[in-house]
């Protein structure tokens, strides 16, 4: 299970770190940076208090948008028998396991897979609601 974690560290932080630039790249060019630069703010107290709590809320609501996509991959690596050990839960393993008898026992596929689905719904969902919520631009809109 670790190395699943890791391997999926390592493929997805990318995404991570080009959203996080480019959104440092934009705020330091506003008008509220250049503002506290002029009255003689450091460059920690700007990042801190200025950048920072202006990236949070992107890079939060896409991690929460791209955690269906990592549980996909790990019910992925599971079904094709690369992921979790058998003794441990999977909802891959399950539904390769229920393949195998479908036509005796459908609900040993259909549960998982339908679980799995409204997993990655609810992720999806969250992470939307995210958005609005933290959206700055949404704020006073209806």
């Amino acid at each position: 299970m670790l190395f699943i974690f890791i391997g999926i560290g390592l493929t997805a932080w990318e995404t991570m770190a080009r959203l996080t630039r480019g959104q440092v790249l934009s705020i330091k060019e506003k008008e509220f940076v250049e503002a506290a630069r002029a009255i003689g703010s450091g460059n920690g107290r700007i990042m801190f208090r200025h950048i920072m709590p202006n990236i949070i809320g992107p890079l939060v609501v896409n991690e929460t948008l791209a955690i269906p996509g990592y549980i996909n991959t790990e019910a992925f690596l599971s079904f094709i028998g690369l992921g979790v050990n058998p003794p441990t839960p999977s909802w891959g393993a399950m539904i390769s396991d229920g393949s195998k008898v479908v036509r005796t026992y459908p609900n040993q596929t259909i549960f998982p897979a339908l679980m799995l689905a409204i997993t990655m719904f609810a992720f999806n969902f969250l992470g939307d609601g995210l958005r609005d919520a933290l959206d700055p631009q949404m704020r006073g809109r209806t």
